[in-house]
């Protein structure tokens, strides 16, 4: 009997960062990071030799990506639904490129978004998109940890898990996917104190909205000890501290007869211990 496929299990409240998001709005966001992604995603297009007739931009914040409608002046803008869902509105076979940056690190179900992408591509239509990784806000989460554990004797989630490099590879073979590319931007800001960072996470959107988050206010004593040990373990000289973002670059194709196809197993011309064999001979 086939097996049904689970549902992964819910990490974040996604209901809660689109209030977040538009709560940003209306303050002024910080956007340091997504200009930067805007302009290196412009970079990463102008190097792609084609015309794009059928794009879309999926969930990214405010006017993230407005610099691209000078080349893609047709670009659909895909707002996240307001409930949370991740149900994408795509026809198959609809687009020739999806792009998005700095939305997919809140997704819970990425392998099921990313098939939901794939599907929606014309056979040679491209995936491009952004999203924050790796080792990001480590220092943050450390600092955390090291407070609460020594001032409550437990640790609570503050800072979402991250997919590193190989994960988001996997997945977008998993998806389908050809010719898969990842790479990361690491971006270290620095700050003058704890407060100031987590300021700018609340006005990027981006607090916690993890659904095992902590419910009740912080104590003040477990903040004020977050923000020592940050300083004693990573300030500068100047005593300014570093906050590490991770920028995932993540692209693929949806397949086509026309692409690169990689050699069949054995239908190689010479074999690499013969290759070894006559380096030795030299």
């Amino acid at each position: 009997m086939a097996q049904t496929p689970q549902t992964p299990p819910a990490l974040f409240d996604r209901a809660l960062l689109n209030a977040r998001q538009r709560r940003a709005q209306a303050l002024g966001e910080v956007t340091f990071l997504l200009d930067r992604v805007a302009e290196d995603m412009s970079d990463r297009l102008a190097a792609v030799m084609r015309e794009f007739h059928a794009p879309a931009d999926l969930w990214t914040p405010g006017e993230g990506l407005a610099a691209l409608g000078t080349r893609l002046p047709a670009i659909a803008r895909i707002a996240p639904d307001a409930t949370g869902a991740e149900t994408l509105p795509f026809a198959p076979e609809s687009l020739d490129l999806v792009v998005s940056a700095l939305a997919l690190q809140f997704v819970n179900d990425l392998p099921g978004v990313l098939a939901q992408v794939r599907r929606a591509l014309k056979p040679d239509g491209l995936l491009l998109a952004a999203m924050i990784g790796g080792d990001s806000l480590t220092e943050l989460r450390q600092a955390f940890a090291a407070a609460e554990a020594e001032c409550e004797g437990g640790v609570s989630p503050r800072v979402a898990p991250f997919a590193d490099l190989r994960d988001i590879g996997a997945l977008l073979q998993r998806a389908g996917f050809a010719l898969p590319v990842t790479d990361v931007d690491r971006v270290v800001v620095r700050y003058g104190n704890a407060f100031a960072l987590m300021q700018d996470l609340r006005r990027m959107g981006a607090a916690n909205v993890l659904i095992e988050r902590r419910r009740t206010p912080s104590r003040r004593a477990t903040m004020l000890r977050m923000a020592e040990i940050y300083a004693e373990r990573f300030a500068d000289a100047d005593g300014r501290i570093r906050a590490t973002f991770d920028v995932i670059w993540l692209s693929g194709w949806a397949p086509h007869a026309s692409q690169q196809q990689p050699l069949k197993p054995g239908s190689a011309k010479a074999s690499l211990a013969e290759a070894v064999k006559k380096m030795g001979e030299r």
